[in-house]
């Protein structure tokens, strides 16, 4: 039994077994022959053998012969079970659709529940309400003490430093609480000292300035975009600390901010920017060529940071995402790091309003606006 299945694993033995039992010898010589006893087979026969030896044997057949397409031809079993295995695999992929699904989901809520829930507008303006009440406090007793104070606003494009600062100030005189936003430096600020330029704006008794961007351009985007060179951003780094000290030291309350924001949050502002014709004017050449340039800012901050973060003027760092939130509690710090008290407030009451005494309206063509509204 065994011999016959070893047999039949060797095609070409089992061929050869095949032809020859098919093959009659010829009668041997007569045993007087001094020959040895030999088989002998037929001319016609013997290349038969070697034929089918060789086929059995696997030898290598043309492309596009019989036997190739029949042995490159699957068999009907071969067929059902890939049809099988490729509907056991789509049956699969489509049971698994719901599970990976609700995995992405779940990952989704995931990062969603780190953030807080964004605040609605109502909750928002009734918080600012107070603080803008806190503001107005403020602005009296700076006037009141004749206090100086300097606060600066730094940060990525599209932080949001602009709607921190008009959220401090509309509720506020512009004459106590002013913003300065230089553009950029004429060619005879270029031949002055550095400084110059930012220290004509600083507050005289009584006064509150808010810088738009400040000195610290030398730091950010002077030397991301080539507008000074690697030596003069240095050496402002260097300085700027005993500038900041002298500042502090004459009796100036110096607060500096940083505002920060994500790239996502960022590429949103700033395609808001392109496609809100209320916003497109905030959306300068610069500010194109920066965006791609986030980590060449990130090293630069850094390096800001290590030198100027110090113990008389330190960072402050608000993460203005949300900026609902960021503009609340950017302004709830500053009015805990300016000290101050609410003055009483005197009784108020209107007077009277005088008698005409005799006048008449006069009879004016008054040119008057269209009422489109």
């Amino acid at each position: 039994m065994a011999d016959d299945i070893k047999n039949a694993m060797n095609p070409a033995k089992t061929a050869k077994v095949a032809v020859a039992s098919v093959v009659k010898p010829i009668n041997p010589a007569p045993e007087s022959a001094a020959r040895p006893k030999k088989k002998v087979v037929n001319a016609k026969v013997k290349p038969a053998i070697k034929a089918a030896a060789k086929k059995a044997a696997g030898a290598k057949i043309k492309p596009g012969s019989k036997a190739a397409k029949s042995r490159a031809k699957p068999s009907k079993k071969a067929k059902s079970a890939a049809k099988s295995v490729k509907t056991a695999l789509k049956s699969a992929i489509k049971s698994a659709k719901p599970a990976i699904a609700a995995v992405k989901a779940a990952a989704v809520e995931v990062v969603k529940s780190d953030k807080p829930e964004k605040m609605k507008r109502k909750v928002y303006e009734a918080e600012m309400r107070k603080l803008h009440e806190e503001l107005v406090a403020l602005q009296q007793w700076v006037v009141h003490k004749k206090l100086r104070v300097i606060i600066i606003f730094e940060g990525r494009d599209g932080a949001g430093k602009g709607g921190v600062i008009k959220a401090i100030s509309e509720r506020v005189s512009p004459r106590i609480f002013r913003v300065v936003a230089l553009p950029s430096p004429t060619e005879r600020e270029k031949s002055q000292m550095f400084m110059q330029r930012y220290v004509r704006h600083f507050p005289a008794a009584g006064e509150i300035v808010i810088f738009d961007r400040s000195w610290y351009n030398r730091a950010g985007v002077e030397r991301v975009l080539g507008f000074c060179s690697k030596e003069e951003s240095e050496s402002f780094l260097k300085g700027v600390p005993l500038f900041e000290r002298a500042i502090v030291d004459s009796g100036i309350i110096l607060l500096k901010y940083w505002l920060e924001v994500s790239e996502e949050e960022q590429t949103k502002r700033l395609k808001d920017r392109i496609h809100d014709g209320r916003k497109i004017w905030k959306l300068s050449p610069m500010d194109l060529k920066s965006y791609n340039r986030w980590y060449d800012y990130s090293r630069a901050r850094d390096a800001m940071f290590q030198a100027t973060d110090n113990g008389f003027a330190p960072w402050f760092v608000a993460n203005n995402d949300d900026v609902r939130r960021g503009r609340l509690n950017l302004i709830s710090h500053l009015l805990a790091h300016i000290p101050y008290k609410k003055l009483p407030r005197d009784k108020i009451k209107l007077p009277k309003r005088q008698k005409p005494h005799g006048y008449i309206e006069v009879n004016h063509d008054f040119k008057y606006i269209d009422e489109k509204f």
